[in-house]
């Protein structure tokens, strides 16, 4: 492990707008949770697109912008590096990095394929290094607050939960076919948001045994060819020529946690006016427990009240008393919230605390084998939908 008394080196590979948010968070993790990290060096930031790299890394503070990740990888300075491109570049990426003896987080989801996912799993086992993956919303104080009181049983026997990522970015049929919209059944709304509350709810809820009721579907087939590169979800000038999109805009589907509890599940891509919806609700026989993204400063909570008369979800604003908050913002008080780039400095700490090996770490990031998991569940569901709803068991985690 690196010691305290060697600066940490870190770059980003991808300068898109996951890419930057892992610029941030590695610029603020000493900022946050007191002494004990080493000092961190903002070494690259490393995308073909050369202006982007470039800009990234003079608004993050970096030293240089590099034109590939190989330049990376090559780098004998370079401690840990984020991956944050294109999910079919991850495995041969994190393959290079390994075996160069850096240490990697990388971006949900884990892979392009099922087959790499296990073969990035088969990596982490035998690898000398950290390896991460990016489940940001583990980082929420009022989502890490819910699975407290999940886990000390303030809800009761958990009865439901009700998970859904509804998002509007794939809403305007003029919207350029980036590679988002390309691979087959599972890797469209399912793989890029759905893996997001599908760890959210393991993370909360325990393991998911079995799922069954699924339904994939496409409500936007065709989409104009983009005319030159493309930088997140923004518009960029298009073609006249089209191209079929090749994965699902929306999914549904229930599942069966380990403790018995059901699930149900939703999620879209083309959801109007719904930038961020990821949400859900747990119920319980002795209470209730809701929390939505786009209110993240709060959570609903409800329990059985002495008093009748006087129950009902109670709002509860995020602050120090809850997990992050205290010491992961300037202004430690109530209602200032906790914000998405907030969240990347959490999982950017996290990352390095394992790194470093320090005394008192954050909670560890998602491992490979974890992200395979979702990936293995979302193949359950392809393979559910295909069968008609047919009920599908989920290999037992590891």
């Amino acid at each position: 492990m690196t010691t305290s008394a060697k600066p940490l080196s870190v770059a980003v590979i991808g300068a898109g707008m996951a890419g930057r948010s892992h610029a941030a968070g590695y610029r603020n993790v000493n900022t946050v949770f007191g002494a004990g990290l080493p000092p961190v060096r903002l070494a690259a930031i490393a995308d073909a697109n050369i202006a982007l790299g470039e800009d990234a890394a003079r608004r993050y503070g970096y030293e240089k912008a590099l034109p590939s990740w190989e330049a990376v990888a090559e780098d004998p300075t370079i401690d840990a590096v984020s991956i944050v491109v294109g999910n079919d570049l991850h495995r041969p990426i994190a393959e290079a990095l390994i075996a160069a003896g850096k240490h990697v987080l990388c971006e949900k989801p884990l892979a392009g394929s099922l087959e790499d996912a296990r073969a990035m799993a088969e990596l982490e086992r035998g690898a000398e290094v950290v390896t991460a993956v990016g489940y940001s919303f583990r980082r929420s104080p009022g989502i890490a607050a819910i699975r407290e009181h999940v886990r000390a049983g303030e809800l009761g026997d958990p009865t439901l939960f009700s998970g859904r990522y509804w998002c509007d970015y794939a809403t305007d049929p003029n919207g350029p076919l980036s590679w988002r919209f390309k691979g087959g059944a599972g890797s469209g709304a399912l793989g890029d948001i759905g893996s997001h509350i599908i760890d959210a709810a393991e993370y909360v809820a325990g393991p998911i045994i079995s799922v069954s009721g699924a339904s994939l579907s496409t409500q936007i087939t065709k989409r104009p060819l983009p005319l030159g590169a493309l930088v997140g979800h923004n518009a960029a000038p298009v073609s006249d020529e089209v191209g079929e999109v090749e994965n699902e805009d929306t999914a549904s589907f229930t599942a069966r946690f380990e403790s018995g509890l059901v699930g149900t599940f939703s999620v879209t891509r083309t959801g109007f006016g719904l930038p961020n919806g990821l949400a859900f609700d747990v119920l319980g026989v002795g209470g209730r427990a809701a929390f939505d993204q786009h209110r993240p400063a709060e959570y609903l909570f409800d329990d059985a009240q002495p008093a009748v008369r006087t129950r009902g979800a109670r709002q509860v604003i995020v602050g120090p008393q809850l997990p992050y908050f205290a010491g992961g913002v300037p202004m430690e008080a109530p209602g200032v919230g906790a914000s998405n780039a907030d969240h990347f400095t959490y999982q950017a700490r996290a990352f390095l605390d394992q790194v470093a090996g320090v005394t008192e770490p954050l909670s560890a990031c998602a491992t490979f084998a974890d992200a395979l998991r979702t990936m293995e569940i979302i193949r359950a569901v392809v393979k559910s939908s295909l069968g008609g709803g047919a009920a599908v068991q989920v290999p037992p985690a590891v």
